[in-house]
């Protein structure tokens, strides 16, 4: 499974084909390859970000129903530990990380999930966690 964070799922669900990127279209032809493989997971804390600040409420429960229908990491209180944990060893390399990233590397750790993602906080956080990054390496990455 692949632990797909909410940056790939605002590219995938929240944005317009005509204004994406050629990068951008090729994240989102992942994770539908990835998604259409039953590969795709997410966590609440996720789900939370994906759905905040959608203004439209029709359009807040289509994504809603859409997120029903992946596979939920549910998160246990260890995780919150080692999320600190985690915290605590990216600051002691002078890394700053907030609390939801922190959670969701503990929960990819824990779960032995790679972490979709464009947010290269988590490539800072993969120097000195036990994370896997999911990447676009089966393809060419367009520039």
């Amino acid at each position: 499974m692949i632990l797909v964070d909410t940056t790939i799922w605002s590219l995938a669900l929240r944005r317009k084909a005509g204004n994406l990127s050629a990068r951008e279209s090729s994240l989102i032809d992942e994770w539908r390859r990835l998604a259409t493989g039953g590969q795709v997971c997410l966590m609440g804390p996720i789900r939370q970000e994906i759905l905040s600040g959608i203004r439209d409420r029709a359009a807040f429960e289509v994504i809603r129903r859409i997120l029903l229908d992946f596979p939920h990491i549910v998160v246990i209180d260890d995780d919150y530990d080692r999320a600190a944990e985690f915290y605590n060893t990216c600051r002691s390399h002078g890394i700053a990380g907030s609390a939801v990233d922190m959670l969701i590397c503990a929960v990819a750790a824990r779960s032995e999930t790679a972490i979709f993602t464009t947010d290269e906080d988590f490539t800072r956080y993969a120097r000195h966690l036990p994370l896997r990054l999911h990447g676009l390496s089966t393809r060419k990455d367009p520039t």
